[in-house]
């Protein structure tokens, strides 16, 4: 299933994409995409439904953040080993782990803003997992049945404040707009591979990155089993899983950022399309 949240910002509603491409209103049967409603007995309840019955939502509405109510957004860093060299870091013995605000998250389509003083305000194409069932010291071998679904993230980066204004990751990656989710959380059932994902992003129409799951330091199941012997692991969690090669950081012979009017797209094998203009705040 393709689980979708379309609205205004802060009053999405529940909705659910057909066999054929429509969007359909799922109101009636729960009241947002989120927590118990990522169970896999409650996943199953909405599978059951004739979908094509379901209300039509008509017009072009917003498509907000395919997950409502998020608990934690857990993001993991340098997990690509192309991505790795061509940033010339070291591979990672275990999991890097930052957090990223959750008033950074917006939906896959709203504009990015650039934040006053940015002035390395780079892309980051990542595949998101969604957390369906509580996870604590699961194995690799247990832990994508914990799993709900799978969905795109735009990891959106200041690399100065990230790199330069002393402390961890967390301050360049937590800006407002700078965690464009979704368009759909597609469940589980419906990603036969998670580690065999091809996934890019263009910059006004310039292919930046292209890569795949496959080339992931840490999968995502050995991510689940590490994070979860930290932390308790909850319905609604999302795990942004790291990006592969072609950040502007990473741009030779001289790094190349974001700047007012671009416009990033991304794209994830089987997870849809994002879409987002770069604004900068007043």
């Amino acid at each position: 299933m393709k689980l979708v949240r379309y609205g205004a910002l802060g009053a999405e509603k529940p909705g659910i994409i057909d066999a054929n491409g429509v969007l359909r209103d799922l109101s009636a049967h729960v009241s947002d995409i989120a927590g118990e409603t990522l169970s896999d007995p409650a996943l199953q309840a909405l599978r059951a439904l004739d979908h094509a019955s379901l209300p039509e939502v008509t017009g072009n509405p917003r498509i907000g953040a395919c997950v409502g109510n998020i608990g934690k957004f857990l993001c993991i860093g340098l997990n690509y080993s192309d991505h790795a060299a061509e940033t010339g870091a070291a591979i990672p013995k275990h999991p890097i782990l930052f957090f990223k605000a959750n008033s950074a998250i917006v939906g896959p389509n709203d504009e990015v803003s650039m934040p006053r003083g940015s002035v390395k305000t780079d892309w980051e194409v990542e595949l998101g997992v969604v957390i369906g069932k509580t996870a604590k010291y699961v194995t690799q071998a247990d832990a994508l049945d914990h799993v709900a679904g799978y969905c795109i993230v735009n990891d959106v980066s200041e690399r100065h404040f990230q790199a330069n204004l002393t402390g961890q990751w967390t301050k360049g990656k937590s800006c407002d707009t700078f965690g464009p989710t979704g368009p759909w959380l597609v469940t589980r059932d419906e990603i036969a591979d998670p580690q065999n994902l091809d996934m890019t992003l263009d910059v006004n129409g310039k292919r930046m990155q292209n890569g795949n799951t496959r080339t992931m330091i840490f999968t995502v199941a050995e991510i689940i089993e590490h994070l979860s012997g930290l932390m308790t692991l909850h319905p609604g969690d999302v795990i942004s899983t790291g990006t592969p090669p072609g950040v502007g950081l990473g741009v030779k012979p001289e790094p190349v950022f974001l700047k007012k009017g671009d416009v990033m797209e991304l794209s994830i094998q089987g997870l849809g399309q994002q879409r987002q203009n770069v604004t900068e705040d007043a």
